[in-house]
């Protein structure tokens, strides 16, 4: 009886140990199957695959309505949903809109250093005749990493990669890029961009489940996002220089998505391309593209350098604030003339050129309000005085902003609504104390002028500094300036940005008012 016992229990355990092989067999070849790098044989799934309308996607007409009706945008940041993803819009992630004229503290130094881009170095050792594709990244330069990738793209977006599928033996290779522009920035992933070896059986190109007719863009959100310049400098200005010769036929791919971004800044975005952006952290399609390009560069701080736009199409600053002025419909493309030959004496009495005064109601702000309104009366001005309120819309604000002949205030993100401003109208900066003329002609004085604009600087003496009375004359913060920006940034940006206010000497300033005026008699 023991010997029959021992031999059922061997049985037993031989037969448990082929159960347990076998069911190991089945799950490896159905992960082998549903893995989103398989092999190309793969099936792809219409039902949940996700696609751009119109963007020359795959699949039924009935499938691509039953994904329509699956993923409807959800209201994000009380502004309409444009970005695509399997779970819609979501609306724990939406963040309020900062302040225009908010700026960070720990703005870095070398966002605000004067350096125009170098001709960058190409890395052209991957490419091949444009039938067979190739890869074009350019990896120098003082902001920016990109990748163009021709030929036969395909993107995995929660895997964030891109490969080219070359169409002849090419040399595997692969690249990094952080595809927001300014490389190094905290909290955005980055994109391996890979050209595979179209012999290697090792690596096998993904299946596309969603092939589009049009060029695609990826790029990423989140960064200094969220101030209102930085808005322009890093986002808007890149964003029009990638895409805008596409004439709307591009589609967009956003990493680290943000809603209300997409939402406050939705007519530029549409404008730019036809279709909805895709959440691209969030997209489980193998999406197919003629072209992609892997981030945006930026050439300077909020500026264009025309020799730089790709495409062979040069644009500037004056081309993306007239496409600004008929994004939001702005009314004035010139300000007010004052040529004395134009008009009667007696209509010139009644014309007076408009001056919006940019008035923050935190750190930097003018303490003097009252004396500077009246000194621009007496220079012939009309005056109002503009606080953008916290949910204002930007359409709004560019209509109002577009009625007005001369923008004054001082360096901040306010100045950025330079961008609505009528070509030929006057921008004055205010230059706080402290030796920051140099990050105020970088970050406004060149794009400014760029722009078209008659860019006017008013530098505060120490007298007109809230600083001297906070602090005394003998304080290194006054005496002695350059031994501040030698202590490094974050002494710079706690003092002349973080602590300081202005009170400007109004019969200092009088020429400079007098000056906006005259280049408006010139106009």
């Amino acid at each position: 009886v023991k010997g029959w016992a021992q031999r059922y229990l061997n049985l037993g355990f031989v037969a448990g140990f082929l159960i347990v092989l076998l069911t190991y067999i089945v799950v490896t070849q159905q992960f082998a199957i549903t893995s989103p790098d398989a092999a190309p044989t793969m099936t792809p799934h219409r039902k949940h695959a996700i696609s751009a309308p119109g963007a020359g996607e795959t699949g039924t007409p009935e499938a691509r309505e039953e994904e329509k009706a699956e993923t409807k945008p959800v209201d994000a940041s009380s502004a309409t949903c444009i970005f695509e993803r399997i779970d819609g819009c979501n609306n724990e992630r939406k963040r309020a809109v900062v302040l225009p004229d908010a700026e960070p503290e720990w703005k870095k130094p070398e966002d605000t250093v004067a350096t125009e881009e170098e001709p960058p170095k190409r890395d052209d050792a991957a490419a091949e005749p444009l039938d067979n594709g190739k890869v074009v990244c350019t990896t120098e330069g003082p902001f920016s990493d990109t990748c163009d990738v021709f030929g036969d793209v395909r993107t995995n977006g929660t895997a964030h990669t891109v490969t080219l599928v070359p169409a002849t033996q090419t040399e595997s290779r692969e690249w990094k890029i952080q595809p927001y522009t300014r490389r190094g920035m905290s909290g955005i992933s980055e994109v391996t961009v890979t050209q595979l070896d179209s012999t290697s059986a090792d690596s096998p190109a993904p299946a596309c489940t969603v092939t589009h007719r049009v060029p695609g863009i990826v790029f990423a959100l989140g960064g200094l996002t969220g101030n209102y310049f930085h808005d322009f400098s890093d986002a808007l200005v890149p964003l029009f220089v990638a895409s805008r010769r596409y004439g709307g036929e591009v589609q967009l791919l956003a990493s680290n998505i943000q809603p209300w971004w997409l939402g406050k800044y939705e007519a530029v975005v549409r404008r730019l391309s036809k279709y909805d952006v895709v959440d691209l952290d969030h997209d489980d399609q193998i999406r197919c593209f003629p072209s992609v390009t892997v981030g945006l560069r930026m050439h300077k701080e909020f500026d264009i350098v025309p020799e730089l736009v790709p495409g062979g199409a040069p644009l500037s600053m004056v081309d993306f604030t007239a496409f600004l002025r008929e994004t939001y419909t702005l009314p004035r493309a010139a300000p007010i003339s004052l040529m004395k030959d134009i008009s009667p004496p007696e209509d010139q009495e009644k014309r007076k050129p408009r001056l919006m005064l940019l008035h923050r109601g935190h750190y930097r702000k003018f303490v003097n309000v009252p004396e500077i309104v009246k000194a621009a009366e007496k220079a012939g001005f009309e005056v109002s005085i503009a606080d953008p309120r916290f949910d204002v819309k930007v359409e709004e604000l560019a209509r109002s902003v577009n009625s007005f002949d001369v923008l004054l205030g001082v360096h901040g993100a306010g100045l950025t609504n330079a961008v609505f401003m009528p070509t030929g109208a006057v921008v004055i900066q205010v230059v706080p104390y402290g030796n920051l003329e140099h990050m105020a002609k970088v970050d406004f004085g060149d794009p400014v002028a760029d722009m078209g604009l008659r860019y006017l600087e008013y530098s505060i003496t120490a007298e007109e500094s809230t600083l001297l009375e906070m602090l005394g004359p003998d304080h290194p913060v006054i005496k002695d300036p350059e031994s501040v920006h030698r202590s490094g940034w974050d002494k710079v940006a706690e003092y002349y940005l973080g602590k300081q206010d202005v009170r400007v000497d109004v019969e200092r300033f009088a020429p400079t008012l007098a000056l906006a005026i005259e280049h408006l008699r010139q106009k």
